[in-house]
């Protein structure tokens, strides 16, 4: 129960997270965006590191870093994803990416679900699959390019997390602050690359400040969570992060919400219950 409610904050951290940070992607090219978002997330990420300790070992180093590589390409592609839209329709699409490569590792691995888990995990990845193709006629379809881009967003999010997972449970924050030190470096040295290719325009600093936090602090809510629990129910779980963003663009956006998308969004309730029981 622990690790699910840990999954399910961190799946509401992410929604909000990339809901801001695509909007910000709007404003100005998405590597200045970034270039705010992702030390942000590693002042918050060194400001936890007296209250929940670090050990960098060996092992955390190079998950670490690995999660960090991942999590820059996670970070540029999804925003840009977000940023060309429509959201309520390409944040689904790398949600159920993102959910299927650590929901194979976990079986890999050799983690077992209950007769009720087994009902629940299909029914979560169902509900993503209904937000995601719920879109009607008065939506707008996304583009090939868009829909390429959420996948790639997708693997990156899952290898991201794989690698966080993988990391010793007790080497504290160690992974979280070598992966973004290391995405943040990343991301620098693109933009240096790319300088003349990133217009005038200033990126939208509270937006994208705001990404980043709650970035940091849905890696952390699913580090807890995986530690805690099988990641193949984290995984799923945190990968309902999509509600959040559709719901907000909703709201702030008037971006339209399918019937289908209700129905996506009652079938994940219907899940989290039944895996709450596992």
């Amino acid at each position: 129960m622990i690790a699910l409610l840990l999954a399910l904050g961190s799946s509401l951290a992410y929604g909000c997270a990339d809901f801001l940070g695509g909007l910000g992607a709007r404003k100005a090219h998405v590597l200045r965006t970034v270039l705010v978002a992702a030390p942000a997330s590693l002042a918050v990420e060194l400001l936890l590191w007296p209250v929940l300790g670090a050990s960098f070992s060996a092992a955390a180093l190079g998950w670490g870093a690995a999660s960090g590589v991942a999590s820059a390409a996670a970070f540029a592609l999804l925003y840009r994803t977000l940023a060309i839209g429509p959201m309520n329709v390409l944040s689904p699409v790398t949600a159920l990416v993102s959910a299927a490569l650590p929901v194979a590792v976990g079986l890999v691995q050799g983690e077992h679900l209950t007769t009720v888990g087994l009902v629940g995990l299909p029914l979560a990845l169902l509900a993503v699959v209904l937000v995601s193709a719920g879109h009607g006629a008065g939506s707008a379809r996304p583009s090939r390019t868009a829909l390429l881009l959420a996948f790639g967003a997708g693997a990156a999010i899952a290898l991201q997390l794989v690698f966080l997972h993988q990391a010793p449970s007790g080497s504290g924050v160690a992974p979280l602050i070598v992966g973004r030190a290391v995405s943040s470096a990343v991301t620098l040295a693109a933009a240096g690359l790319l300088r003349r290719r990133l217009g005038p325009e200033r990126p939208a600093y509270a937006l994208s400040a705001a990404a980043g936090v709650l970035d940091s602090l849905a890696n952390l809510l699913f580090l807890l969570a995986a530690r805690s629990g099988d990641l193949t129910v984290v995984a799923v779980i945190t990968a309902l992060y999509p509600a959040g963003t559709v719901l907000l663009a909703r709201g702030v956006l008037a971006e339209r919400i399918h019937r289908g998308q209700l129905v996506g969004l009652g079938t994940a309730a219907v899940a989290v219950s039944l895996l709450a029981l596992t």
